[in-house]
C-alpha cells in the first residue's frame, strides 16, 4: 500500500512503499512517516529480519509520533532535533534517523547503532542531517 504524497510533493521525499498485508494507515496511527529515497535504499540493503524490525518500529512511530518513548526512540546526542528509532527496544544493531518536518516524520537515513560501529553511525547521522537540511530548503 502506498500513502498519498504531501500537498507539495516536488519539495518532499517519496513515500516508502509499504507491503505489510492488510494494514490501513488510519487504523495504525495518526502520524505519517515518510522515507527519504536514500534511506529507502539503505533500508533495502539490510537483512530481511532487520527490515521487519524497522517496519515494526515505524508502526510505533506512526501510532505515537513525537510521544514515542525510550527505549523505542531517543534523541541523538549533540544533534538538534534529530532522533533515532531503536528497533526491538534498542536491541537491534540498526537505527533509523528521523525528524519531524511539518506535520510528518521523515526518516532520512539508516545506520548502525553507535556502540556497534561508531564511524558508520556518525556518517549516517551526518547524512540524515544533510538530507533533512536539503529537504527543508537549507541547501
Amino acid at each position: 500500500m502506498r500513502y498519498a504524497l504531501p500537498p507539495d510533493p516536488a519539495r518532499f521525499v517519496t513515500l516508502r512503499d509499504r507491503t505489510l498485508d492488510n494494514i490501513i494507515y488510519g487504523i495504525i496511527g495518526n502520524v505519517e512517516v515518510y522515507f527519504h529515497p536514500a534511506a529507502q535504499v539503505e533500508l533495502d540493503a539490510l537483512p530481511a529480519a532487520e527490515r521487519r524490525a524497522i517496519d515494526h518500529a515505524v508502526e510505533k512511530l506512526e501510532a505515537l509520533g513525537a510521544q514515542l518513548p525510550f527505549p523505542h526512540a531517543s534523541k541523538v546526542r549533540g544533534r538538534a532535533s534529530l532522533f533515532e528509532l531503536r528497533p526491538r527496544g534498542g536491541r537491534s544493531p540498526w537505527r533509523a534517523f528521523y525528524r519531524q518536518v511539518g506535520e510528518v516524520m521523515v526518516i532520512a537515513a539508516i545506520g548502525p547503532e553507535a556502540g556497534v560501529d561508531p564511524r558508520r553511525f556518525s556518517r549516517a547521522v551526518k547524512a540524515a542531517q544533510r538530507r533533512l537540511s536539503a529537504l527543508e530548503g537549507g541547501e
